[in-house]
């Protein structure tokens, strides 16, 4: 007993001077077995005295002790490319408003939970970088401006304001309408995927009719190709192969309706075809 409290008790200490650490290196420091490290630190976490991180370095958390999650920014640079993305602009802004951001972003958002940390504002969901109180969130507010000089400022601007300000409201509405019908879209996608047990490791892209994802069927990872429409054609079909060979998997297309017979029989041809060669024609030359 008095062995096994002054291992976890050394663990505990290694962390405190190290900072967040892998299950490896602690093993490796206290010249443990990794099995016997990763048991004492499962220990460790179930009585509260340690905290893991749902930040992976490879396939493995990172352990800490309460107080240490600022230094978790070190270890960003392990974050998928779209997480990543999201987390800079979260730490540069501080506060982002969830129904304001892309989908793509909403999602990573949600999948970096050591970094982004959600609460609810009037029915909002807004995201705060995790050393980041939120007390110091302030919705923006209208400043109002001289009423003297507000009257001069109308006057000089009636002209141009049915130009310039109703096009742009138009253009906001438009873009409002476009970014549901994409929400819209990448749910259906993410419930089907959701309904057969499909896993969504990484977002390769959210266009506006497509979306790329990497996901884990049956253990095997694979790209999923999700287009926005009823009919699929030979030029959607190689821009997912394309896609697919450059990441080198093996791909799932999606899509709203069910392929043409002539487009399946397409498919179902080629999967017979075993290979394509050149029939070369020599000509005779006839001697007189």
């Amino acid at each position: 007993m008095q062995d096994t409290a002054n291992i976890k008790s050394r663990i505990v200490s290694l962390i405190e001077q190290k900072g967040p650490s892998l299950p490896v290196g602690i093993a490796r420091q206290l010249e443990l077995s990794p099995l016997f490290a990763s048991a004492f630190l499962s220990e460790l976490l179930s009585e509260k005295k340690i905290k893991i991180s749902n930040l992976r370095v490879g396939n493995s958390p990172l352990y800490f002790i309460s107080g240490q999650e600022p230094q978790l920014e070190n270890f960003s640079t392990h974050l998928k490319s779209k997480e990543k993305e999201a987390f800079i602009l979260l730490k540069d802004k501080k506060f982002l408003q969830d129904n304001e951001q892309e989908p793509a972003i909403r999602i990573a958002l949600r999948a970096i939970k050591d970094f982004a940390i959600p609460f609810e504002k009037e029915s909002k969901i807004i995201w705060r970088y995790f050393i980041i109180p939120e007390s110091e969130f302030n919705e923006p507010k209208k400043i109002k401006e001289n009423p003297k000089e507000e009257i001069k400022k109308e006057s000089e601007e009636q002209e141009t304001k049915e130009v310039e300000i109703i096009p742009e409201k138009k253009k906001a509405k438009k873009k409002t309408i476009s970014r549901k019908k994409n929400d819209k879209f990448f749910n259906k996608v993410k419930e089907f995927l959701s309904k057969k047990s499909i896993e969504i490791l990484d977002i390769e892209s959210v266009g506006q009719k497509d979306i790329m994802l990497k996901v884990n069927v049956e253990e095997k990872e694979k790209l999923v190709v999700a287009y926005n429409k009823k009919r699929i054609t030979e030029t959607d079909i190689l821009k997912a192969h394309k896609k697919a060979e450059e990441i080198n998997l093996k791909y799932i297309i999606l899509s709203l309706g069910e392929p043409t017979r002539k487009f399946q029989n397409l498919i179902k041809a080629i999967k017979d075809l075993s290979e394509i060669e050149k029939l070369e024609w020599k000509s005779l030359k006839t001697t007189n």
